[in-house]
This record gives C-alpha cells, structure tokens and sequence, in this order.
C-alpha cells in the first residue's frame, strides 16, 4: 500500500487496527456481521426479561417491600386520571411533587390507564434499564471492538448496582439511567450537543440530578475545548442551568407543593451541619467505593474524566447523615452503573495507545475480566432467582393472604402498614399507618408476623378513638379489621 493511503479508509476500518486481533476474529459478512451488530439489542432484551421476572415474581410471592412501589402507584393513578398526583402514603392529600420532583413519571400514566397494576410499573422499570444496555454496549463496541464490547455490556448490564434497583420496588431513577446512557455514548462519539440534549431532561427526574446534568456538561466542556470550541459556551450555560434548576427545585419547587411550605429532607444532612455525615460510616463508604471501582473497572475508570459525573451522587450519599445511602443496598446506586462503565471504556481506549505494554495488556484485558467478575457475582445477587424453581412459585400462604385481601371492597379507604400496600393501591385509597390521620379507614389490612402488636383490634381503636374495628379475617400473620 503506497504511503499515505491509509488516510483514504473507511473510519470503522481505521478504528479497526487499533482493536486487538482476537476482537476482529469474527464472521466478517452475511449472518455472523448481522448477528454481531444487532448484540448490543439482543443482550438488552435477554436482560430486560431477567430484571422483569426479578421484579414481577418478587411481587407475585409478595415480598415486594412495597413502601415505594405503593407511593408511584399512587402518583401514577393520579396523572393517569389527570388528577394532582396525590400519594396518601405520604399522608392524606400529599402531593408528590413536594416530596420529590419526579414530574417525568407522568410518562407511564397512559400504560397505567391501560394496565391498572403495579406490575405495569415493575415491567416499565426492567425495560427502561434494560434500554440504557443498548447505548453502554454500543459505544464500548465501537471503542475497544466487537468482543470487548460485548464483554462491556455483559459487565453493566449483570452489575451489581443494576441488579439492586431491579430487585427494590419502582423508583424514579429508572427514567435516570437510560438519559445518562444515551448522553455519554454521544459524548465518547463527540456528539457534544447530543450528549447535552439527553441529559437536559434529568432535572425532571430527582431533585438531585441537577447537580449531576451540571457535571456532566463541564465534562462535555473539557472534552470538547480542543476539537470544537464553540460548543464550550453551550456546556457551560447547561451546567449553569443544570445547577440553578436544582437549587431552584430544592428551595422553591418542592417547597410550593409541600405542605409545610419546606424540603423534608434538609434533616438528612444532620443537626451538626452539612458534613457531620462525612465523618460516620468510613469503612463502609470506601467499601462502597472499592464495590463500584474495582470489580466493575479494575480501578481504570479512575483515569477517565467521565468519573466526574458520579461525584454529585456520591457527594450527597456520603454528606449524609443516613447510614442507608453509604452502602450498596437499595437502588442509590444504579445511576452511577453506566457512568463508571463507559469511563472505563474511555479510559481502556486511551490506554491501548500507552508505550507501556503491561498497561496496554492490562487494560485490553480489563472488559473481559469485568464481565466475568459480574457473572461470579450474579450467583449471589437477585438475578440468579432467574435459574432457581422457587422464584416462579407462589406459596398457599400468598394465595390465603390474597384471598383475605380481596375482600376489601374497590374504592374503599384502607389503612396498611408496609406489607399489604402494593396489594391494594391499583383499586382503593390506602394510607400509612405512621402518617397522620384526618381519614377514618373503612379497613385496617397488617402484617403483624413479626409480633410488633398482640392485638391488632385494640391497635386499630386507639389510633381512631370513638371508632370500633373488628377483626374481619386472617391469614399467616396478616390481618384484616373492619370498621363496624
């Protein structure tokens, strides 16, 4: 080839040379090419029936934990009847928006109207993280090429942070992850405006994530001030909005549709100040740290830009004064998931142009190692129920417990502790037993397995004196009272 004609390549095929030989050993043509580019597609939908049968079964052997699930039901229900989106678990009349700025949940109100469940919730969950596999695998394919890719998005896709919002009851921040995916696939395409645009919608999301739309478009400005300059001025006035609107929404928003006119979570931070919470809970905050860098990136992400863009979410767990946002339970870590994977793409393409060759071996290795420390863990994260017999099997417990259940009357008032919520909020006005209480219930329906009360009837008059419950039925540790 005469000097020079290198330039006169197709991109794909430049890129190409820069990929480890065994990652372009693959069928070149016809079926095999097809097979390979539709992978990023296939591995999402394959993954969107796992975290749908995680999260639809747990719900089935009624071991949901149902506080969240039964607070965006309620909020659903009501956008889709275009009614304020009350969620009386809060308390009676409360308002969603002013406990958390989540407006782009009003997205699922027409499935709900059509699908009148909280499993629909749960389905609309798995797909919308099952969705963001899509841009995570197909921006490290197009990087570190077909095989490394695949190995990518196995990695995110089975990681563990995933799987924990999967197996926990809906929450808003599925909406989250699929726009931080999409945005950084554009921005490591050096599509800067793209990757803008996607993450523009995250301030009607949480509260929070204002603060995260403003790193990430400071992360755009860094990488864009060589190639394109005249991008800067647009990241930087997004990552001034993206502040501002989360400044705005915590002292205005949320305060005008909150009842007491304030952010009930200011109290999060601890009666000591703003940093009382940095200096409890050490060992568990670098646990949490060691769980997100090394299995998932074998550190390498630390020398991408891109982890900039997990400080905003890590900055206000660990501030905290509530040990239940240090670890890594529940789902306060699924938004950092395709960050820390696709800064560890980033960072493994950069590294295979290093000069040193134990660097560039370490790092065209690290994808693969990812993926088979994701498949190890799965075996004792909620995705293995998928190949377990006792996943798909609804006890006679559950079945008695359903039963008592339905004799609770469509568009009754019921007061629930945390058990029976999610089994009643698709067809009656349920409230918190721990929230206040203008509303005298029709019924009372608790799970009392623990022994928390040893008469339920006596506990059910004293919250409403004057008023006579009687025990209606019982079932495994559940009770149903009905007003006389």
């Amino acid at each position: 080839m005469p000097t020079g004609a290198k330039t006169d390549l197709p991109a794909q095929e430049r890129a190409d040379e820069l990929i480890p030989a065994r990652d372009r050993t693959v069928p070149a043509a016809g079926g095999g090419r097809r097979l390979w580019d539709r992978a990023p597609y296939l591995l999402a939908a394959g993954l969107f029936v796992a975290y749908a049968v995680v999260s639809v079964c747990r719900y089935r052997r009624l071991e949901s934990l149902s506080w969240d699930l039964g607070i965006f039901e309620q909020a659903v229900r009501s956008y889709a009847h275009f009614q304020v989106p009350v969620a009386d678990l809060k308390g009676p009349g409360a308002n969603i928006l002013g406990d958390h700025f989540s407006p782009v949940t009003a997205l699922l109100a027409p499935a709900y109207r059509l699908f009148p469940s909280p499993l629909t919730l749960l389905v609309a969950q798995a797909l919308l993280i099952a969705v963001s596999v899509v841009p995570v695998t197909r921006a490290a394919t197009r990087l570190l090429g077909r095989v490394s890719g695949l190995a990518v998005g196995v990695a995110y896709g089975l990681s563990w942070g995933i799987q924990r919002a999967v197996d926990f009851d809906f929450h808003e921040i599925c909406f989250a992850v699929p726009l931080i995916a999409f945005s950084l696939e554009a921005l490591l395409r050096q599509r800067w405006r793209a990757s803008l645009l996607w993450a523009l919608p995250l301030v009607l999301v949480k509260e929070d994530l204002g603060v995260t739309l403003a790193a990430l478009a400071v992360v755009v400005a860094i990488r864009c001030r060589r190639s394109d300059p005249k991008v800067m001025p647009y990241a930087l006035g997004v990552a001034a909005f993206g502040a501002i609107a989360a400044l705005v929404t915590l002292t205005m928003i949320i305060p005008a549709f909150n009842s007491v006119g304030s952010y009930d979570y200011w109290d999060k931070v601890g009666e000591a100040g703003p940093t009382a919470g940095a200096l409890d809970g050490t060992g568990t905050k670098l646990r949490t740290l060691l769980w997100l860098l090394l299995p998932t990136t074998g550190l390498l992400a630390l020398r991408s830009p891109l982890l900039l863009i997990a400080l905003p979410t890590l900055g206000w767990r660990f501030l905290s004064a509530d040990d239940h946002y240090w670890g890594t339970d529940w789902h306060y870590s699924a938004v950092l998931m395709p960050v820390v994977l696709l800064a560890l793409v980033d960072a493994v393409d950069t590294f295979r142009r290093s000069e040193k060759p134990w660097l560039r071996t370490y790092a065209d290795r690290v994808p693969a190692y990812a993926a088979v420390a994701a498949l190890a863990l799965t075996t004792s994260l909620p995705l293995a129920g998928v190949t377990e017999a006792a996943t798909y099997k609804k006890s006679e417990q559950v079945v008695a417990v359903e039963k008592m259940l339905d004799r609770i009357p469509d568009g009754a008032t019921v007061e629930a502790n945390i058990g029976p919520i999610s089994r009643l909020t698709s067809r009656a006005r349920v409230f918190w037993t721990g929230a206040a209480r203008p509303v005298v219930p029709d019924y009372f329906a608790l799970d009392v397995r623990s022994g928390w009360t040893k008469d339920p009837v006596a506990y059910a008059n004293g919250l409403h004196p004057g008023t006579r419950y009687v025990a209606e039925d019982t079932a495994y540790g559940y009770v149903l009272l009905r007003k006389d």
